[in-house]
């Protein structure tokens, strides 16, 4: 089978079902940090695509969207098959994107090279999805703010060293800043920019 005939499949089975299922998951995700949200709608992209990660694009990304991709995920069939399944467009430059697709977590841009948004305008910001293995294994990040009652906890695998400062020079861009998806296996959790991750003398 040909790139452009593998595009046609792999999208949701039921496409009004299951965009609004992950979509409830990502708000509900958003709206309190930390916490782990099953991801139960199926999209089978090609990969390194992951299906979580493949689920997030098909319901969050359209036509007027742009996506960036990391040199792992830039490939003519992870590419083929956004454009067909989605209508976005796919840009070179993160800091044009709307949504930035990232499986190779450790190597990850820095923060501020993708769209930050403006005073006036945050919401013209970057949002970034990284596929990580898990939820659990990689450094516990302690977390308070917007949403939290009093801390949440959450440890995605492979994070860059640098990630934690990275992060604490984000939220001091608010309202400017990016928000984080982690895309886990049939999971996922969200850093909005308002979430603060505790040092660990702190947690």
């Amino acid at each position: 089978m040909n790139i452009q005939m593998a595009a046609l499949e792999g999208g949701f089975p039921d496409p009004v079902f299951d965009a609004q299922a992950t979509f409830r998951a990502v708000m509900n995700a958003m709206a309190e940090p930390g916490t782990r949200q099953p991801v139960h709608a199926t999209a089978t992209p090609p990969a390194p695509l992951s299906p979580t990660a493949g689920a997030l694009a098909l319901t969050l990304c359209d036509q007027d969207t742009s996506i960036w991709l990391d040199a792992s995920l830039a490939t003519e069939a992870v590419i083929a098959w956004l454009r067909y399944q989605t209508g976005a467009t796919i840009v070179d430059d993160p800091a044009q994107a709307q949504f930035a697709f990232v499986a190779d977590t450790l190597s990850v841009p820095n923060l501020d090279a993708f769209a930050q948004g403006s005073q006036d305008y945050p919401d013209r910001s970057t949002t970034l999805i990284l596929i990580v293995d898990a939820l659990d294994g990689g450094e516990p990040l302690a977390l308070e703010g917007p949403g939290i009652e009093r801390r949440s906890s959450l440890a995605p695998t492979a994070l860059p060293a640098d990630f934690r400062s990275q992060w604490r020079d984000n939220g001091a861009r608010f309202p400017r800043g990016v928000d984080l998806v982690f895309a886990a296996r049939h999971e996922l959790a969200c850093l909005p920019r308002t979430t603060r991750i505790l040092e660990p003398a702190e947690a």
